[in-house]
């Protein structure tokens, strides 16, 4: 496409330049020039001034300006001529060229497209329009996936990422701030949350192992329209958002597995404080020690097992029964009883929300 968007260029300069003029690849390819019989002719020798400059130099009696959008020049205008005149044109074509490259690639590029719908950029009445322009199919089953750096080395993550996806017509990779990459996976529609979380711990593993660099990742649910990539990717911004608070040590967190998590992260402050003291009329949270909240920890790991729990702590049963009996007459809970050990469960992770969003209070 970059070729028939040259040629049209440079066939509409050609008018007012009266000299040839055209373009060049990093292959030192013609694919676009004033004289059509030079099209897909080569000279080898200048592909050597574009490994590292964009400097204008001249070779064989024409002026060669590089352009491009990355540190080594993906393309040159040249112009026939070695004067300043011919200077002047091709830094003035290449400045033109560049440009209308960079709002093609803006307004068509795929990346771009997908990009915007995940961030919610596109008006959804526009999204299938778009995508009809693009060629691309919207009616396929995908998942995005939330990548955020928490410690990296001089490496790219983002780099990395597109290489483990390197299929551009299906995989997306982009950044949308400093620390968090989005990958939009094609997937089979019948996929299991597992594989979904398979795939996260073999990126995570990836970079931990080979490139010391440590992520999280959050997984939004399967989708299966193109118009329903930005819900999946608030619902892997949430499950990111919300392990953080409920599980700290979780490295994937998926939306589909946040369960009663999700439920307290959405309910309003106010709604959360009432519950508290509804729960401990008897006595307050804060009277529970630390030794105390370890051992109702445990409790409930060891799903309400007294001896399995004593037998964890490396305490006597009796000792732990004693600790128990000590929590009910303090706030009223006996969390041998199930009803009151879901209570209590639940009020401790109201708590834990509360307190990692001070702001809301």
């Amino acid at each position: 496409m970059s070729n028939r968007l040259f040629q049209n260029v440079i066939h509409q300069m050609a008018e007012t330049v009266d000299c040839t003029i055209g373009v060049i690849d990093e292959q030192a390819s013609i694919i676009a020039c004033s004289e059509l019989a030079q099209v897909g002719t080569t000279n080898e020798f200048v592909s050597l001034d574009l490994n590292d400059t964009h400097d204008i130099f001249v070779r064989d009696g024409y002026t060669y300006k590089p352009f491009g959008a990355h540190m080594k020049p993906d393309f040159a205008v040249f112009v026939e001529g070695t004067d300043e005149v011919a200077a002047k044109y091709a830094s003035i074509l290449a400045i033109s060229l560049a440009s209308i490259k960079q709002y093609y690639d803006e307004k068509y590029d795929r990346n771009n497209f997908i990009k915007n719908v995940v961030l919610d950029n596109v008006l959804p009445g526009d999204i299938h329009i778009k995508a009809r322009e693009l060629r691309f199919n919207s009616d396929v089953a995908r998942v995005v996936l939330l990548i955020r750096i928490i410690s990296s080395n001089d490496v790219s993550a983002y780099d990395i990422i597109q290489n483990l996806f390197p299929d551009k017509n299906k995989d997306f990779v982009f950044n949308i701030t400093e620390s968090d990459i989005v990958l939009v996976k094609e997937v089979n529609p019948s996929i299991e949350s597992k594989d979904l979380e398979k795939l996260a711990r073999s990126i995570s593993d990836t970079l931990s192992g080979e490139f010391y660099t440590r992520v999280n990742v959050g997984i939004g649910t399967v989708v299966e329209s193109i118009r329903d990539l930005s819900r999946s990717f608030k619902e892997a911004q949430t499950a990111l958002e919300v392990g953080k608070v409920f599980d700290t040590d979780k490295v994937i967190v998926s939306y589909d597995n946040l369960g009663i998590a999700r439920l307290i992260y959405h309910l309003p402050t106010t709604l959360c404080e009432t519950f508290l003291r509804e729960v401990f009329k008897k006595g307050s949270i804060e009277s529970l020690d630390h030794e105390t909240l370890f051992t109702i920890q445990k409790f409930f790991e060891n799903n309400l097992n007294v001896s399995e729990t004593s037998r964890k702590l490396f305490v006597h049963r009796n000792t732990l029964v004693y600790r128990l009996e000590k929590i009910k007459k303090l706030t009223g809970l006996d969390l041998r009883e199930f009803d009151h050990a879901i209570i209590f469960k639940i009020a401790l992770m109201v708590r834990k929300y509360l307190l990692a969003n001070p702001a809301k209070f």
